[in-house]
């Protein structure tokens, strides 16, 4: 299994390529968890799969759009290595979460384990749980994660974020990632926990998000626009998949 830690290369994203069936997009994607389930995007992913295209020569374009499952996504490369990507606008009814709410709301009251908990939902084509903590460090998310990713209010389950608004500039996050466990970066997250974030007023249009494997900025203007992330790209290894 290529995820296998003793026999493979560990990932919590595999991405493929297919040629695109979409009018508007260059290439499609595809995306796969580490467990082997498909998921509908993931952001960081995306702006991988682009800058490895532009590396290999297969674009010479500094515009890449890629269709998934999910959506559409159209990135920008910079000449710093970094890309941008638009990441559509967030989506807080719970239909297109899903999440069993009557009705959007800034938080919702989760009982999880006997426990009430305040959770931020949204979707950014895949569903989200966004929980703040005054130090997201110490938040369990260990104990807390696989249980709001399979709660039975998220019936397609859900990605879960430990927030700490540093600011009204800067977030920290943690991320538990959907049939991947804890990670150490996740876009969809981070753009998930800003939108919340900024939906209960408490940041401003540009936030850097400070994740485990580095730092991501987040912009949005708020509704009726999209919302975009930037952030580094680098070529880890090569290699190849045996049969």
């Amino acid at each position: 299994m290529p995820a296998d830690a003793l026999r493979g290369q560990p990932f919590t994203k595999m991405h493929g390529l297919e040629p695109a069936s979409d009018a508007g997009a260059d290439f499609a994607m595809r995306v796969f968890n580490s467990d082997g389930s498909e998921v509908e995007h993931c952001g960081n992913g995306a702006r991988c799969v682009a800058r490895w295209l532009r590396d290999t020569g297969l674009t010479t374009s500094d515009r890449v759009t890629l269709s998934t499952a999910g959506t559409t996504l159209t990135t920008r490369l910079h000449a710093n290595r970094r890309v941008s990507i638009a990441m559509g606008e967030p989506d807080f009814s719970p239909a297109a979460i899903p999440l069993e709410a009557d009705a959007a709301a800034d938080s919702h009251d989760l009982v999880v384990a006997g426990e009430p908990h305040a959770v931020g939902a949204v979707s950014m084509g895949n569903p989200h749980a966004v929980l703040r903590y005054p130090d997201a460090d110490a938040a369990p998310l260990q104990r807390l994660g696989p249980l709001i990713e399979h709660h039975g209010r998220f019936p397609s389950g859900a990605n879960v974020g430990f927030m700490t608004v540093r600011d009204r500039g800067g977030v920290r996050l943690r991320v538990w990632e959907r049939g991947a466990g804890e990670t150490a970066a996740c876009g969809t997250a981070a753009c998930a926990a800003v939108a919340v974030g900024r939906r209960c007023g408490l940041l401003d249009e540009r936030v850097t998000v400070a994740l485990d494997g580095g730092e991501l900025v987040i912009e949005w203007a708020g509704p009726d626009n999209p919302l975009w992330m930037t952030g580094p790209t680098a070529t880890v290894f090569h290699g190849t998949i045996a049969p």
